[in-house]
Protein backbone atom coordinates (compact mmCIF):
# COMPACT_ATOMS: atom_id res chain seq x y z
CA UNK A 1 0.00 0.00 0.00
CA UNK A 2 1.35 3.43 -0.97
CA UNK A 3 0.93 6.01 1.73
CA UNK A 4 1.63 9.70 1.77
CA UNK A 5 0.49 12.61 3.91
CA UNK A 6 -1.37 15.74 2.95
CA UNK A 7 0.66 18.91 3.01
CA UNK A 8 -0.46 21.16 5.83
CA UNK A 9 0.19 24.74 6.89
CA UNK A 10 0.29 27.96 4.95
CA UNK A 11 3.96 28.94 5.27
CA UNK A 12 4.72 27.82 1.68
CA UNK A 13 1.48 29.05 0.07
CA UNK A 14 1.55 31.42 -2.89
CA UNK A 15 -0.12 34.83 -2.57
CA UNK A 16 -0.64 37.55 -5.15
CA UNK A 17 -1.43 41.02 -3.77
CA UNK A 18 -2.83 39.42 -0.62
CA UNK A 19 -4.96 36.82 -2.44
CA UNK A 20 -4.19 33.20 -1.68
CA UNK A 21 -3.55 31.20 -4.86
CA UNK A 22 -5.71 28.07 -5.01
CA UNK A 23 -5.71 25.34 -7.67
CA UNK A 24 -7.91 22.34 -8.27
CA UNK A 25 -9.34 19.91 -10.77
CA UNK A 26 -12.63 18.63 -11.98
CA UNK A 27 -11.91 14.90 -12.18
CA UNK A 28 -13.92 13.26 -14.94
CA UNK A 29 -14.42 10.00 -16.79
CA UNK A 30 -16.80 8.58 -19.35
CA UNK A 31 -19.26 5.83 -18.49
CA UNK A 32 -20.75 3.74 -21.26
CA UNK A 33 -24.51 3.60 -21.05
CA UNK A 34 -27.41 2.90 -23.35
CA UNK A 35 -30.30 5.18 -24.22
CA UNK A 36 -33.43 4.57 -26.21
CA UNK A 37 -33.11 5.77 -29.79
CA UNK A 38 -36.00 7.16 -31.89
CA UNK A 39 -36.38 3.91 -33.86
CA UNK A 40 -37.04 1.84 -30.68
CA UNK A 41 -33.46 0.62 -30.59
CA UNK A 42 -30.79 1.17 -28.01
CA UNK A 43 -27.83 3.45 -28.60
CA UNK A 44 -24.57 3.07 -26.74
CA UNK A 45 -23.24 6.45 -25.59
CA UNK A 46 -20.44 7.68 -23.37
CA UNK A 47 -21.80 9.80 -20.54
CA UNK A 48 -19.61 12.38 -18.81
CA UNK A 49 -19.27 11.78 -15.07
CA UNK A 50 -17.46 14.03 -12.60
CA UNK A 51 -16.09 13.26 -9.16
CA UNK A 52 -17.17 15.49 -6.28
CA UNK A 53 -15.95 15.41 -2.71
CA UNK A 54 -17.44 16.54 0.57
CA UNK A 55 -16.05 19.50 2.44
CA UNK A 56 -13.95 18.65 5.51
CA UNK A 57 -16.34 20.47 7.81
CA UNK A 58 -19.70 19.64 6.21
CA UNK A 59 -21.30 17.40 3.63
CA UNK A 60 -21.34 20.27 1.10
CA UNK A 61 -20.10 18.92 -2.24
CA UNK A 62 -17.31 20.48 -4.28
CA UNK A 63 -14.40 19.70 -6.53
CA UNK A 64 -10.95 19.09 -5.03
CA UNK A 65 -8.83 22.22 -4.62
CA UNK A 66 -6.28 23.71 -2.30
CA UNK A 67 -3.25 25.91 -1.90
CA UNK A 68 -0.63 26.30 -4.60
CA UNK A 69 2.75 26.12 -2.93
CA UNK A 70 5.96 27.91 -3.92
CA UNK A 71 7.87 24.72 -4.79
CA UNK A 72 5.25 23.48 -7.30
CA UNK A 73 4.05 24.25 -10.78
CA UNK A 74 0.37 25.08 -11.00
CA UNK A 75 -0.52 21.71 -12.55
CA UNK A 76 1.62 19.78 -10.04
CA UNK A 77 -0.29 21.49 -7.22
CA UNK A 78 -3.64 20.69 -8.86
CA UNK A 79 -2.64 17.03 -9.24
CA UNK A 80 -1.43 16.86 -5.62
CA UNK A 81 -4.61 18.42 -4.22
CA UNK A 82 -6.78 16.07 -6.28
CA UNK A 83 -4.83 13.02 -5.12
CA UNK A 84 -4.87 14.15 -1.46
CA UNK A 85 -8.55 15.10 -1.31
CA UNK A 86 -10.26 12.82 -3.85
CA UNK A 87 -7.90 9.86 -4.14
CA UNK A 88 -7.65 9.88 -7.92
CA UNK A 89 -4.81 10.30 -10.39
CA UNK A 90 -4.85 11.13 -14.05
CA UNK A 91 -3.84 13.52 -16.75
CA UNK A 92 -4.53 17.25 -16.61
CA UNK A 93 -6.28 18.06 -19.88
CA UNK A 94 -6.61 21.86 -19.85
CA UNK A 95 -7.08 24.94 -17.72
CA UNK A 96 -10.76 25.76 -17.31
CA UNK A 97 -10.24 29.29 -16.02
CA UNK A 98 -9.38 31.61 -13.17
CA UNK A 99 -11.86 32.96 -10.64
CA UNK A 100 -11.70 35.27 -7.63
CA UNK A 101 -13.85 34.26 -4.72
CA UNK A 102 -14.39 35.05 -1.06
CA UNK A 103 -13.49 32.23 1.34
CA UNK A 104 -16.34 31.15 3.59
CA UNK A 105 -13.84 30.07 6.25
CA UNK A 106 -12.11 33.38 6.94
CA UNK A 107 -13.58 35.96 4.57
CA UNK A 108 -10.31 36.36 2.64
CA UNK A 109 -10.20 36.63 -1.12
CA UNK A 110 -8.65 33.79 -3.09
CA UNK A 111 -7.81 33.33 -6.73
CA UNK A 112 -8.83 29.89 -7.91
CA UNK A 113 -7.55 28.12 -11.01
CA UNK A 114 -9.36 24.99 -12.17
CA UNK A 115 -8.26 22.27 -14.56
CA UNK A 116 -9.97 19.29 -16.13
CA UNK A 117 -8.44 15.95 -15.12
CA UNK A 118 -9.14 12.76 -17.04
CA UNK A 119 -9.04 10.10 -14.31
CA UNK A 120 -6.81 7.12 -14.99
CA UNK A 121 -6.64 5.59 -11.50
CA UNK A 122 -8.89 5.60 -8.45
CA UNK A 123 -6.96 4.91 -5.24
CA UNK A 124 -8.21 2.70 -2.41
CA UNK A 125 -6.17 4.67 0.14
CA UNK A 126 -5.43 8.39 0.08
CA UNK A 127 -4.51 11.02 2.70
CA UNK A 128 -7.99 12.49 3.29
CA UNK A 129 -10.00 9.30 2.92
CA UNK A 130 -11.21 9.54 6.52
CA UNK A 131 -12.09 13.25 6.19
CA UNK A 132 -14.09 13.33 2.98
CA UNK A 133 -16.60 11.37 0.96
CA UNK A 134 -16.20 11.09 -2.80
CA UNK A 135 -18.94 10.43 -5.29
CA UNK A 136 -19.15 10.01 -9.06
CA UNK A 137 -22.18 11.69 -10.65
CA UNK A 138 -23.38 13.02 -13.94
CA UNK A 139 -22.52 16.58 -14.86
CA UNK A 140 -26.22 17.51 -14.53
CA UNK A 141 -26.32 16.15 -10.97
CA UNK A 142 -23.14 18.07 -10.10
CA UNK A 143 -24.66 21.29 -11.50
CA UNK A 144 -27.49 20.99 -9.01
CA UNK A 145 -25.39 20.07 -5.97
CA UNK A 146 -22.29 22.24 -6.26
CA UNK A 147 -22.81 25.36 -4.15
CA UNK A 148 -19.84 27.49 -5.25
CA UNK A 149 -20.69 29.61 -8.28
CA UNK A 150 -17.08 29.69 -9.51
CA UNK A 151 -16.91 25.89 -9.45
CA UNK A 152 -20.20 25.70 -11.36
CA UNK A 153 -18.70 28.01 -13.99
CA UNK A 154 -15.67 25.72 -14.27
CA UNK A 155 -18.02 22.73 -14.68
CA UNK A 156 -19.94 24.55 -17.43
CA UNK A 157 -16.65 25.18 -19.22
CA UNK A 158 -15.75 21.47 -18.98
CA UNK A 159 -19.18 20.45 -20.31
CA UNK A 160 -18.91 22.96 -23.16
CA UNK A 161 -15.44 21.70 -24.12
CA UNK A 162 -16.62 18.08 -24.05
CA UNK A 163 -19.64 18.89 -26.22
CA UNK A 164 -17.44 20.76 -28.68
CA UNK A 165 -15.10 17.76 -28.74
CA UNK A 166 -18.07 15.48 -29.52
CA UNK A 167 -19.14 17.80 -32.35
CA UNK A 168 -15.60 17.89 -33.75
CA UNK A 169 -15.42 14.08 -33.61
CA UNK A 170 -18.79 13.78 -35.42
CA UNK A 171 -17.60 16.16 -38.15
CA UNK A 172 -14.36 14.19 -38.52
CA UNK A 173 -16.25 10.87 -38.70
CA UNK A 174 -18.68 12.20 -41.34
CA UNK A 175 -15.74 13.49 -43.40
CA UNK A 176 -14.30 9.98 -43.47
CA UNK A 177 -17.34 8.55 -45.30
Amino acid sequence: MVSFDSRTGRQFQRYDRGCRQVVGCIPYRFRQTTHASPNDGRTLIQELEVLVISSQKSQRLMFPKGGWEIDESMTDAALRETREEAGVEGEVQRELGKWSYNSKRNGAFHEGYMFSLLVEKQLDHWPEKNLRQRKWMTADEARKLCMQSWMKEALEKLISLQQKGDEDENIKNKANY
